[in-house]
């Protein structure tokens, strides 16, 4: 199956300040990372490239590790380029790469 990319973001609620959401991100962020799909974390959202089923499953698990941390809801926004030739994240920024 060829890959897509999605952007998401996930914004914890019902914490008591910065640091705590803060914290909250990290731990979405830490799925990210241990799932061994290729990543960017960027200030606003992560992209992720993967097949659909494997990419789904890591934003479900991020959400519920912010869940975890503390939050009381979590807002996740996504963004999803489902190609059926193929979707990366080289072929939209590879360009800009240094």
């Amino acid at each position: 199956m060829n890959p897509i990319t999605v952007s998401f973001q996930v914004l914890p609620g019902g914490l008591p300040d910065k640091k705590t959401t803060y914290n909250a991100v990290d731990a979405a962020i830490a799925v990210v990372v241990q799932s061994g799909l290729r990543y960017m974390v960027n200030p606003m959202e992560t992209t992720l490239e993967g097949e659909y089923d494997q990419v789904m499953a890591v934003i479900k698990a991020a959400q519920q590790a912010v869940l975890a941390a503390g939050a009381s809801t979590v807002f996740t926004s996504i963004k999803i380029d489902n190609d059926p030739a193929g979707s990366t994240i080289d072929e939209k920024i590879g360009k800009y790469s240094r």
